[in-house]
């Protein structure tokens, strides 16, 4: 398979025309650099282009099973789904309130959550995940809090087990990374029994980096050196990585999950 271009206008034209010839009806207009405007809706291509970007050698490849599940007919379906059917889908997703740039914030269900993140819920389907609407929110009779406690059951059965690495730092700190690539290692940030799972491991209060969607590093709030090394890979990587959310860590204790500043935990 070919490589994508790399310039991000170039990039959206390429994938602009692959998407013309995959849906010829649908109508498609460039409306930014990482942008287009599909049958009256945005799509982002940052994510897109930070995936290709981990893998160039397969770019074209990529791009092409992106737009075939992204408009597959389930995925297109999901918009409709009865509540019987995606009640046991509903999963929550850490995002960084920057979504908003670009989405009205009354379309798009969600939850305000620590360190300029919100959770927005999804329908787990077998090839990608759908945002869910207020409007689906509504048609389902539920509110925000009653859908977030859906999700978050949802998450606790998805991996009943934590499968986990340690590794311990020549400076003396100690760090264990979750990462079942499962497009949910984030997430697990939410998790009620967070805590009393790993505290025992890490010696009680402990951060916890997740500078995109599939990455998740708990560590100790010491010694100094360890933590702006951990912190200073975490910026690196919310720059890189697609689906970003955020490259400030969160302090993670028996009450719960409080937000850090940039410099400091």
């Amino acid at each position: 398979m070919s490589a994508m271009p790399r310039e991000p206008e170039a990039f959206a034209e390429q994938v602009a025309a692959m998407l013309r010839r995959l849906k010829p009806e649908f109508q498609i207009t460039l409306s930014g650099p990482k942008e287009m405007i599909v049958n009256g809706r945005r799509l982002d291509l940052e994510n897109l282009l930070r995936l290709v970007a981990t893998t160039p050698e397969r770019g074209t490849e990529i791009v092409e099973q992106y737009l075939e599940h992204l408009f597959d007919e389930e995925s297109l379906s999901a918009a409709s789904m009865p509540w019987d059917l995606a009640k046991t889908r509903i999963m929550p997703r850490i995002q960084p309130v920057t979504i908003f740039e670009h989405l009205s914030q009354e379309l798009v269900a969600h939850m305000p959550y620590v360190n300029d993140t919100v959770v927005v819920f999804v329908i787990d389907m077998p090839y990608m995940t759908v945002s869910v609407t207020t409007e689906q929110m509504v048609r389902w009779g539920l509110s925000p809090d009653e859908l977030e406690a859906v999700a978050r059951k949802n998450l606790r059965r998805y991996t009943p087990e934590l499968e986990i690495r340690t590794m311990d730092a020549a400076e003396g700190g100690h760090a264990i990374l979750l990462s079942n690539q499962d497009g949910y290692d984030a997430s697990r940030l939410l998790l009620e029994s967070l805590f009393e799972r790993l505290a025992p491991e890490m010696g009680g209060d402990f951060l916890v980096a997740t500078p995109s969607r599939d990455m998740f590093l708990a560590l100790t709030p010491s010694p100094t050196d360890f933590v702006d090394r951990v912190r200073a890979r975490v910026e690196h990587d919310y720059l890189r990585l697609p689906y970003p959310i955020t490259d400030r860590l969160f302090y993670v204790t028996r009450d719960g999950v409080a937000g850090t500043d940039m410099k400091a935990a």
